[in-house]
C-alpha cells in the first residue's frame, strides 16, 4: 500500500479522518461505512486502541467514493459491487506487476491476459445492468404509447371524433 501525504495542502483531505468526517465528504452515513468494512467491500480502519476513534486517510476515503459512486451510478447490489471491487483491485496489482522493469515478455504476456479477464467480468456487470436499464426503458415507452392512445381515445370520445388518429411521436418508436 502506498505511503499516504503528509499534509491537506497535498490531497485536500487531513490525513486521518474520524468516520463522521468521512461520512459527510462522500455523503453517506457512520453506520453505512462500518456495514461496508464488516462486509468486505471496504477495509477496516487502522487498528486502534479500545474505545479510540476510528481513523482514515486518503485512500479510504477514495475507495468509498469509488464504492458509492459505483452503487449509485450502476445500481448493483453489494455483491456484484464486491465482484466489481475485486477485479479492480486484481487489476492495480496487475499494473503494479507490469510497471517493473524486470518483467520477462512472456510474463507480461501472462498479466495482460489476466488483466483482460478482470477487465471482461467488470465489463459483463456492466452490460448486464446496462441491458437491464434498456428492457425497462422499452417497457416504459411501450406503457407511455399506450397511455397516450387511452388518452387520446378519451378525448377523441368526448369530442365526437372516435376513432382517434395516431399521434407523430408514437410512430418513432422507443425514444432513443
Amino acid at each position: 500500500m502506498a505511503k499516504e501525504p503528509d499534509s491537506t495542502a497535498e490531497t485536500g483531505f487531513p490525513p486521518n479522518l474520524r468516520i463522521g468526517d468521512v461520512a459527510r465528504i462522500v455523503g453517506t452515513t457512520p453506520r453505512t461505512i462500518r456495514y461496508y468494512e464488516e462486509i468486505g467491500l471496504l477495509r477496516e480502519g487502522a487498528e486502534r486502541p479500545s474505545g479510540a476513534h476510528r481513523l482514515y486517510g486518503q485512500s479510504e476515503v477514495e475507495r468509498l467514493a469509488e464504492v458509492m459512486r459505483l452503487k449509485d451510478l450502476l445500481g448493483l447490489s453489494l455483491e456484484e459491487l464486491k465482484t466489481l471491487l475485486a477485479a479492480e483491485e486484481a487489476r492495480a496489482e496487475v499494473r503494479a506487476q507490469l510497471r517493473r522493469e524486470d518483467v520477462v515478455p512472456q510474463r507480461r504476456r501472462e498479466l495482460l491476459g489476466e488483466a483482460l479477464g478482470h477487465l471482461d467480468r467488470q465489463l459483463e456487470l456492466v452490460r448486464r445492468r446496462a441491458s437491464e436499464i434498456a428492457r425497462l426503458q422499452d417497457e416504459l415507452s411501450e406503457t407511455r404509447k399506450r397511455v397516450r392512445r387511452k388518452i387520446r381515445g378519451h378525448d377523441a370520445r368526448a369530442g365526437g371524433t372516435f376513432p382517434p388518429q395516431p399521434q407523430p411521436d408514437e410512430e418513432l418508436g422507443p425514444l432513443p
